[in-house]
């Protein structure tokens, strides 16, 4: 991802926690020399240090083949906000956009319900733990026959993230007065999405400080 200084962050804690509240990811890989991608939910998981994300496809989506061929990509993206010129000092400036992203990159180990049926079972219940944990008891009291049915038609993975970059796109290259005049534009927008790119620049105005 092209990350100019200013935008950088590479702070683990925070990038983990960004992710974990945007985690509904596009996971991107090679197939035979060509991009495929999926949207899809995924649980991040921190184990002495270390960052995995886990998710499933289902089986007929032939993205899976190629995950332990190579190096996959998942990609998180929060709120973006559209940022006029006119909120600069200067009249020569040009339009531009602030947003947040974080790149993960590993190569995703393939689970099996045939191969792996325990490996498959704690993959569903992380899922479900981290997005509805009151579904577990519905799931639990489905039939095995169901539920093996339902396991057998994905296919599951973990996947040790090795590369981790984050760009915290937020005016951060302009100066002070300019920062909170776009932050607190944008705070007065009547869409919410574009209020919370201005919380999100309030706040690191605020960390600088």
């Amino acid at each position: 991802m092209y990350r100019p200084k200013a935008f950088q962050e590479d702070n683990i804690d925070k990038l983990v926690a960004f992710m974990r509240a945007n985690s509904f990811a596009t996971l991107v890989s090679i197939a035979d020399g060509i991009p495929c991608a999926s949207h899809i939910p995924l649980v991040v998981k921190v184990e002495e240090d270390v960052v995995y994300l886990i998710g499933h496809l289902a089986k007929q989506n032939p993205q899976w083949q190629a995950f332990e061929a190579g190096e996959s990509l998942a990609i998180f993206t929060g709120a973006h906000a559209y940022i006029s010129p006119t909120l600069y000092e200067k009249h020569e400036s040009v339009p531009t956009w602030n947003y947040i992203a974080v790149h993960a990159y590993g190569i995703p180990k393939i689970l099996t319900f045939d191969d792996s049926p325990g490996a498959m079972e704690k993959m569903i219940d992380e899922m479900i733990n981290t997005y509805e944990a009151d579904y577990n008891f519905h799931w639990q009291g489905l039939s095995n026959g169901f539920r093996e049915g339902m396991m057998n038609g994905i296919v599951g993975f973990k996947m040790t993230v090795t590369c981790l970059e984050g760009k915290y796109k937020l005016s951060q290259n302009r100066s002070q007065a300019e920062q909170q005049n776009v932050s607190n534009t944008l705070l007065q927008s009547s869409d919410p999405i574009v209020r919370s790119v201005g919380v999100q620049m309030k706040q690191n105005l605020e960390s600088d400080k």
